[in-house]
Formats: structure tokens, sequence, C-alpha cells
């Protein structure tokens, strides 16, 4: 294998493509995830996405994208306290799997295993040329599970995916079936205290009636790069619940890529962006209404302050034979600083004659008559504007109907508050 870097190329494409060839004799894989692996690469030595690439347009990948960290064979990350009590683990560290739970109704696979035997469920492709996340993801990952819930199962103990970081390189990959009939909680923890380059893609697949809350809380060093994909699927009268917290990471990308292909199905996307420094956090979503009688609401909210930029784009494509489809979206901001930025672009793309369909984008600041309210009966400022933000995300947050995952989720939002509010 001769690899020659394009001289065009940036310092951090470059030292992808270096990366690479430094470490392709170490890979897990057949002469399929191989060819798979070099096609990957071979998008990645086109160059990174830049604005003139319209899924990027809001983040430019090629300049914000400065050092790429070296793998670091030295990396002891650890696996992390489960954000539920009772949860079975199954932990990536600093890319390779740990050794897993067991749980009953649930048949647990390795990727390396997987590569290893050319086993085409692990054959690592990138969805499209503009997906510079997948092509990333499948030139360096090397390790995640593959979880399969039986048909008609009901989890009662949390299912926790945690891919986690001490610095260098990780990239992992997580895929999920779940069967016909079958019911889980999965929580995805994307985490780490080292300044990193992070990929991650999770792919679940919905059968006929399943449902699923599935929970991404990314809480990465603020020095860090993470790149996050997630792909859904969903059959006849699924339901999926997708529930997603940034409040870490300097560099943020996470692309949601949805498509509910059978009839009656439903997709609920609820979004927190925490955003202070100079973070940069896009959250990109694409979603398929593909079948008759299908429905979709998504509910993002950001807190954006200092110089943090937060970027959501959201497309609804509805299918000429998707009637009945009922969609909603929505996207509010709420900013602390002059010098925070936010960009949204919503987008609804229709092919059937009788839908109800809707989208809105608001920006806006705190309130100072509320703010003035609460100052005026004793309570300090900092404190007050605490309480309005959290009211601000209390809709969101309250919609999980799981107690001890809002308390939770509260304390990662007071930990937030107390560091940038």
């Amino acid at each position: 294998m001769n690899i020659h870097a394009n001289p065009t190329l940036t310092a951090a494409e470059k030292a992808l493509v270096g990366a690479y060839e430094e470490r392709f004799s170490t890979f897990p894989g057949d002469p399929a995830v191989v060819t798979s692996r070099d096609n990957a690469i071979e998008q990645l030595k086109a160059g990174l996405p830049t604005r003139r690439v319209e899924s990027w347009h809001y983040t430019d990948l090629r300049r914000l994208l400065t050092q790429v960290p070296s793998f670091d064979a030295a990396d002891t990350a650890k696996t992390a306290e489960a954000l539920l009590s009772g949860s079975s683990v199954f932990a990536v560290l600093s890319g390779a799997a740990d050794d897993a739970a067991s749980v009953e109704g649930v048949t647990v696979e390795r990727l390396a295993d997987l590569l290893q035997a050319g086993d085409e469920r692990a054959i690592l492709t990138p969805a499209a040329s503009d997906d510079a996340i997948g092509a990333i993801n499948a030139a360096f990952a090397t390790d995640g599970y593959v979880l399969a819930i039986a048909d008609g199962a009901e989890i009662e103990a949390p299912v926790e995916l945690q891919n986690i970081q001490a610095g260098g390189q990780a990239h992992a990959r997580f895929a999920v079936r779940a069967g016909a009939g079958s019911k889980a909680t999965i929580v995805e923890r994307q985490t780490g205290d080292g300044s990193a380059l992070v990929s991650s893609v999770s792919s679940l697949e919905l059968g006929e009636g399943a449902e699923i809350l599935w929970v991404i809380l990314q809480d990465h060093a603020e020095t860090a790069t993470h790149l996050g994909q997630f792909n859904a699927k969903l059959a006849k009268d699924a339901k999926l619940s997708l529930f997603v917290m940034n409040a870490g990471g300097k560099l943020v990308r996470q692309d949601i890529v949805v498509d509910a292909e059978g009839e009656n199905s439903d997709f609920r996307l609820r979004g927190i962006n925490l955003l202070g420094g100079e973070t940069h956090c896009d959250v990109t979503m694409k979603l398929g209404h593909l079948a008759p009688h299908t429905v979709s609401t998504e509910l993002v909210r950001n807190v954006v302050t200092d110089r943090a930029h937060a970027v959501f784009q959201g497309q609804i494509r509805v299918a000429q034979i998707a009637q009945k489809t009922d969609a909603k979206m929505a996207c509010n901001t709420l900013l602390l600083s002059d010098e925070a930025e936010v960009s949204t672009k919503p987008e609804l793309e229709i092919f059937a004659d009788d839908v109800a369909c809707g989208h809105g984008a608001t920006v806006t600041e705190i309130d100072r008559d509320h703010l003035f309210y609460l100052m005026a009966r004793g309570v300090e400022e900092k404190l007050a504007r605490g309480l309005l933000i959290k009211a601000f995300l209390a809709e969101v947050v309250e919609e999980l109907e799981n107690e001890e995952l809002i308390d939770r989720l509260e304390e990662k939002l007071d930990d937030w508050f107390a560091r940038h509010a």
C-alpha cells in the first residue's frame, strides 16, 4: 500500500493520511474491509469539506480542523460511571472495546471480531462523498459493539454505550438492531479529559413496533474535537425518541440521519446544546418520511455565550408516497453575549400533497424584565440568570419522563452553568 499526500492538503489532512499509513498494518479486517478503508482515505485525500459543500456550509471543516493529534498507545482511558443506575455498560476505551456485560435478550458482538471475520455488518463505508465523519471513522475505527435485541424483549435496565478518550485519537462504532416489539433505553456517552480527535458512528435499526429511547450525552474536554453520526431506520409502528445534549468539546459536529420507512412510525428529537468559550457546535439532521401516516417532532434549544457558535441544520424530506405525514421542527436559541453566534437553516422538501408540516426558529436574549423581577426579590444575579436559563431548557428535559435521567442531566446543566453562566 502506497499513499502519497497531495501537497495542497492542509496540515490536518496530511496528519490524517499519515496516521492511516502508519497504522494500516495494525488494523483488523479481511480484503473487503481493507478496500473499504482505502476508499475512505482516498475520500479524505480529496480534502475535508468546506463551506462550498452545502451540508457543511456553516462548518468549514477544512478550516476549523487545524490539528490532528497522534495516536497514543499509552492512553489510559477508564470506564465512566454509568449515567443511570443499574445500567449494562459497553465501553470503548481509546478505541478498544473493554470487557462487556451480558444482557438477557441481547446478543453482543465486538466489532473487531466481525472486522477480522469480514462480516458484512462490519464493512465501514461512508454514506456519501460529503460524509467526512463516516470517512474518518471508516478509515480508523477498529472496535466497537454490535448489539441485537431479540423480538419482543423488554430490556428493563438501561444499556450504556461509552466512547471514552484520554487524548490522542479515539474512533468507535456502535450498531444496534431492535427486534420487532422490543423496548429499551440506550445511553450513548461521548466523553474524555484529553485534547483529542474523536469520531463515533452509531446505527440503529428498529423492527416493527419497536420502541427505543436513545440518549446521546457529549461532554468532552473543551479542547477536543468530536465528530459524531447517528443513523436510524424505523419500520412500521416503530417509535424512536432521540435526546441529544452537547456540553463540551471545542469543535463538535453531530449528524443525525433518520428514515421513517414504515407506516405509522414515529420519530421525536429533543436537543440541548450548551456552548461557551470558542466552541463551534453543529447539529445537522436529515429526516426522510418515506411511508404514509408517519409522525415526527424536533425541538432543539441552544444556550450560547462568550465567542461560541451554534449551528442547527434540519432537513425534512417527505416522499410522494408519504401522504398524511405530520412533521414539526423548531430551533430556539438563547444568546448570552454580544459575540456569540447562531446559524439555523430549517428545510422542508415535500413531494406529497396531503401533509401537515411546519418549522420555525427564534433567537433571543435573557429578558431583562424577568431578570429584574428575580433580583428585586433578593435573588443574586448569577443565580437569577441560571434559573432563567434552566426554565428555557426545562421543557426539553422534562419530556423524558424518567426522574433519574432528568436529575442526572440537570446535574450536567448545573456543572455547565457554574463555568459559563
